[in-house]
């Protein structure tokens, strides 16, 4: 008979899901984006997505929100009074059954028993008392004395639960051994902790106390440093539970530990513990408390479970709010998370800890000299992608733009093809390039029926007739309004769209981005991108076609083309000291370098396009008669249609007036 290998399958323990797919940075790029041209910085837009969550995912203030909710949730389910209800129980049952026995012992001398049912009707109505003041009574039932002694036996079980957990389910009927092995374990214990705390034990003291104690630690400590810590913070909870009861409760539990086991030196034991523990961990909260107000009792090693669960979701809501120096969602205690919330929100919380992750280590974020997050170039070249793709679906509904096969990087074809060489972005010419390989292949004395590899030097790009290379300058306004009427982002994003198409597609093109509000400056997209709002005034114009009449002479071989985005009149011009001169309204002064700087770039055969913002009419008389001066055309497009229009403008003035087909460029 065959034998067959048998294999068993579980859930995977052994990390992250490694067949899970990989996270998609997409939604959490755009939106980072999308902030960070809005005036975030990349850091706090990074956060505040995180916080947001994506379109089928919660983010850290969902979390944030069930870490809340479940809190309350323990807070309005319970009280502290279980265990005091358990021994008042006990002691209901224990007098009861005395009394019933005195009742039935007819042999029983008569001044004896009416001494017993007087004792028994006058105990104090105080629990712990009555049941210390029964600490001496000689029972004369059976069942009687069984709960009592069951009184005992629970405040014993219950003490230690609330150092160790578990033990009052793992001491339930226990025998007189297993409460000397606990006496023994806690006498052991506190000779290794105090050894500790004056640094004199060694890493063999901890491995002999597991050995012989271990079964009472499943938490499975692997130093005494662990072990401290998980008895601390049980015991730190213990004190928290204590402070969180009223005086009297806390009264009748101090006065009721005295018959715990019937064991005075199990009481010392655990002091000694608690002090041990408080000298070596002083930052944990000894001294906290919290307001109970349910009605489900909970006993004192329950209760202590509830006031760790309490600081665990305390702990995480400190995680996820992220708001301490150095944060980072690597710090997040999936672990804890799934405890408190269940697996689902652990998966949310890997998942969130892997975008920001892969944010700042894949390459998206990165660190300027000044140590701050920035978008790094591969994030921008995404973006710019993404941004022109939209761009082109906005021009692709515009008419009379699709009827012509002229390529967006060359011109006309000739008919001749030449070898590609690094930056040409002409079309290939399929047929040479193949004819080349099988060449090459054949000489090398390989066989082309059995495959090709083609070699950069088979490859080859048809000419094109020579076009003029443009210089051109997408010169924008800065000034505050751009910002306060909703025309800072879509000035960016048309900024990033520009840029990606003339760097990935018109590479011999020259582009420089320029921005004018008090001063102008150039930029380069990083910087643009990433340009707060200022509260400042002044839409220096006259400085920014300086700047682009400098440009322009750099590349004396090109088409100068200048895109012009404003939504206000010049207010401010350069003086000659380097000043910037304001004044609302506009000056005449003001107006007339600007004129002046815009006839001097018209004499150098600039081709000007003015994207005029807004329905200001001083603004559109001014851009109307500048436009007609140097034979510019003037756009008027809304701020969501920005981008097409500028995009749509370089083309046209790349191509001179002849329609495009935006796939050959948008791809």
């Amino acid at each position: 008979m065959t034998a067959h290998n048998r294999s068993r399958y579980s859930r995977y323990r052994g990390g992250p899901d490694p067949l899970a797919p990989p996270v998609d940075l997409a939604e959490a790029l755009d939106a980072v984006a999308e902030d960070v041209m809005a005036g975030y910085s990349p850091r706090h837009a990074l956060q505040e997505f995180l916080r947001r969550g994506g379109r089928n995912r919660e983010g850290l203030d969902d979390l944030a929100g069930r870490v809340q909710q479940r809190r309350s949730d323990l807070l309005g389910r319970h009280r502290l009074d279980g265990t005091l209800n358990e021994v008042q129980k006990l002691l209901d049952t224990a007098v009861l059954e005395e009394r019933k026995q005195l009742a039935r012992d007819a042999m029983m001398d008569n001044t004896d028993r009416a001494f017993r049912e007087m004792q028994l009707q006058n105990l104090p109505k105080s629990t712990a008392a009555a049941v210390n003041e029964l600490a001496s009574y000689d029972w004369q039932s059976s069942t009687a004395r069984e709960a009592y002694d069951r009184i005992k036996d629970l405040l014993g079980r219950e003490i230690l639960d609330q150092r160790f957990a578990g033990m009052k389910q793992a001491l339930e009927d226990a025998t007189d051994e297993d409460r000397a092995a606990v006496n023994e374990m806690l006498q052991a214990l506190n000779e290794l902790l105090d050894k500790h705390r004056r640094g004199e034990d060694t890493d063999a003291d901890f491995q002999e106390f597991m050995a012989r104690h271990g079964h009472f630690f499943p938490e499975n400590p692997q130093s005494v440093e662990e072990l401290v810590d998980a008895l601390a913070q049980r015991a730190a909870a213990a004190q928290r539970l204590l402070q969180s009861m009223s005086a009297e409760q806390r009264e009748e539990l101090m006065q009721l530990s005295a018959q715990a086991f019937g064991s005075p030196e199990l009481m010392a034991q655990l002091g000694q513990l608690d002090s041990n523990l408080q000298a070596l961990r002083p930052g944990e909260d000894w001294t906290g408390s919290e307001r109970f107000d349910g009605e489900e009792g909970l006993g004192l090693g329950d209760g202590t479970g509830v006031l760790q669960d309490l600081a665990e979701l305390d702990e995480l809501a400190e995680q996820l709010s992220q708001a301490y120096s150095g944060s980072r969602l690597d710090d997040l205690d999936l672990d804890a998370l799934a405890r408190q919330l269940g697996q689902d929100a652990a998966v949310t919380g890997r998942t969130l800890a892997d975008i920001e992750r892969a944010m700042q280590d894949g390459g998206y974020l990165q660190r300027g000299v000044d140590g701050d997050l920035r978008l790094s170039p591969q994030a921008m070249r995404r973006l710019g992608r993404s941004l022109l793709r939209d761009t082109a679906k906005q021009l692709s509904g515009r008419q009379g733009r699709r009827d012509t096969r002229v390529a967006g990087a060359a011109g006309d074809q000739t008919g001749s093809s030449r070898q590609w060489e690094f930056g040409d972005a002409e079309p290939w010419d399929v047929t040479r390039t193949i004819t080349n390989a099988i060449r090459r292949t054949i000489a090398d004395g390989g066989d082309p029926g059995r495959g090709l590899r083609l070699a950069v030097g088979d490859i080859e790009v048809t000419e094109t007739e020579a076009r003029t290379e443009a210089a051109v300058v997408l010169l924008v306004d800065v000034s505050f309004s751009m910002a306060a009427e909703g025309r800072w982002v879509p000035m960016k994003r048309t900024a990033l769209a520009l840029h990606h198409l003339v760097s990935t597609r018109f590479r011999g093109d020259r582009l420089q981005l320029i921005t004018f509000g008090r001063y102008a400056q150039t930029m380069d997209i990083g910087e643009l991108t990433a340009l707060p709002a200022l509260r400042e005034q002044g839409t220096n114009l006259h400085h920014g076609l300086l700047l682009a009449g400098r440009f322009f002479r750099q590349h004396p071989s090109m088409q100068p083309v200048l895109l012009l985005v404003t939504d206000g009149e010049p207010t401010a011009h350069l003086l000659a000291d380097g000043e910037s001169w304001f004044s609302y309204p506009p000056d005449p002064e003001t107006i007339r370098v600007t004129v002046a700087e815009l006839d001097r770039l018209g004499r150098a055969g600039m081709q000007a396009t003015f994207f005029r913002l807004g329905d200001d009419p001083g603004l559109e008389r001014f851009v109307a008669r500048m436009a007609r001066r140097i034979g510019g055309r003037v756009v008027a497009p809304e701020a969501g249609d920005l981008g097409a229009a500028v995009v749509g403008e370089y083309l046209r003035a790349h191509f001179r007036g002849r329609p495009y087909d935006d796939a050959d460029w948008a791809t």
